[in-house]
């Protein structure tokens, strides 16, 4: 039973151009669509002698997973029909076709990958696999391999669109579960667990790992040294940062206990260059209503108080002032329905006693943070690339200024309310953040509500690099 030829038109639409690759009873033909006039890609499915039924579970497969995605560098599902001539019988896949060249040509022509490329290229890859795994159920694609991943013409500084492509060994969690599983995927790129028909997500990653070091390296991964099943390749990999170094290794870790969990985790750790990330933090925004000024770029991070306006002046003392006078009014009201109106003078006097101990208690506060607004007096936290200070100001004059050489800054520690156990009883513990330099700690004292500490203290860890210590 042979394939169709070039030439060939299949469901009286579809032109035969060439053959673009061969697989134990599967083809995969390039293909002229003379209805919309442009060319597709077609996987054909033979029934011949190499044909199994895991075959047909496979190709059912891609095909049902591809209808279910929409991604622009996921090839597009188009149609699909059964194939029955003299010469050929079978099912087709029809497919958008991507005109770009696999990693695996690219390399054969020559052509080597910087470590910048490299990083382009890998977080690009995690972008399309944090879309798949996010799926319902998921959706593993189990032969990710340099062949597999097409890359376009360079653009300006970027290495080139990137399409991942070949959901013939695709599988879900649900396909998984549901019964046996078929053993699919390429030696040297497929992670220990494959082989025991036990794929993943992070299965995935293990193969992107593996594909990244053929690009860094130029070797095929089952030709490197192997040491307990991981692949030597960094006495090779001179020419790559450490960083990134330590970042592969993750990928590639034969345990899935110590490799990255998820593709959004190994995307985090790719940017911030941390291999320690075991969960990925809730992005925090500004808090709604706060009046923390932040500010932040590469050079310099910076955090200030609010000025105490006249606003907020006279917003706590009106709110002092008229509690208990609605609360008395109120209080007088119901009574005097009970009451005989000869006890209507002591309420007086019960409303006269309260309402002044309002405005004593309200003219009080006033007086206290009428000095704070008369000074524009606020707090000042900055790290640059030199120093870490922290200084208050009254009217833009710095006062009480403290500073340490950044490259002392050794741990950030966040501490939130909670009490101790003293002879004096409960003791509250006031939440703050600390930075430490050496033994010197840098801590912000502005009074803070718990989102606006959280949501500061990511900002900080982020910025510097640098775990945050809970207590």
């Amino acid at each position: 039973m042979s394939s169709p030829t070039p030439g060939t038109i299949l469901a009286q639409r579809y032109q035969i151009q060439q053959v673009l690759g061969k697989k134990a009873g599967r083809r995969t033909l390039l293909a002229y669509d003379l209805e919309i006039d442009r060319p597709v890609v077609l996987k054909l499915l033979r029934f011949d002698s190499d044909f199994e039924w895991d075959h047909l579970k496979l190709f059912e497969r891609e095909a049902e997973t591809l209808q279910s995605l929409d991604h622009a560098a996921i090839p597009q599902y188009l149609d699909h029909f059964e194939l029955d001539t003299s010469d050929c019988k079978g099912f087709v896949l029809v497919q958008s076709y991507i005109e770009a060249r696999s990693l695996e040509a690219h390399v054969k022509s020559g052509r080597s990958f910087s470590e910048a490329e490299l990083k382009q290229l890998a977080g690009d890859i995690l972008e399309i696999l944090i879309y798949l795994h996010r799926q319902n159920p998921p959706v593993i694609h189990r032969d990710i391999k340099p062949s597999n991943i097409l890359l376009g013409d360079r653009s300006g500084n970027h290495v080139g669109q990137v399409y991942l492509v070949d959901f013939g060994s695709v599988q879900t969690i649900a396909a998984r579960e549901g019964g046996t599983m078929t053993i699919v995927g390429t030696y040297g790129y497929m992670p220990p667990e494959q082989f025991g028909e036990r794929a993943v997500p992070a299965s995935d990653l293990y193969s992107l790992g593996a594909t990244l070091i053929y690009l860094a390296t130029g070797k095929h991964p089952a030709d490197l040294p192997q040491h307990n099943l991981r692949i030597q390749f960094e006495s090779i990999a001179t020419h790559l940062d450490h960083k990134l170094i330590h970042w592969l290794q993750r990928l590639i870790e034969p345990d899935l206990s110590r490799r990255f969990h998820s593709a959004s985790i190994a995307f985090a750790s790719l940017k911030t260059g941390r291999t320690d990330i075991k969960e990925l933090p809730v992005q925090l925004g500004k808090p709604e209503g706060s009046r923390i000024l932040l500010f932040k770029n590469v050079e310099a991070i910076e955090i200030r108080s609010s000025y105490f306006s006249l606003k907020d002046l006279f917003a706590n003392l009106m709110i002092w002032w008229l509690w208990p006078v609605w609360s008395i009014g109120v209080f007088l009201f119901f009574i005097t329905l009970w009451v005989n109106w000869i006890w209507l003078y002591q309420l007086f006097f019960i409303l006269a006693f309260v309402g002044l101990v309002g405005l004593i208690t309200c003219i009080g506060r006033f007086l206290l943070r009428t000095p704070r607004f008369l000074l524009r007096y606020r707090q000042r936290f900055k790290i640059d690339s030199q120093h870490i200070a922290s200084w208050h100001e009254i009217w833009g004059m710095p006062f009480a200024y403290r500073f340490a050489d950044r490259q002392h800054i050794r741990k950030l520690v966040y501490t939130r309310r909670y009490y101790e156990t003293t002879s004096d009883g409960h003791v509250p513990v006031h939440p703050r953040i600390q930075i430490w330099t050496g033994v010197q700690k840098f801590e912000l004292s502005e009074q803070l509500s718990p989102p606006e500490q959280d949501w500061l203290v990511q900002e900080l860890s982020e910025w510097l690099d640098l775990p945050i210590d809970r207590e």
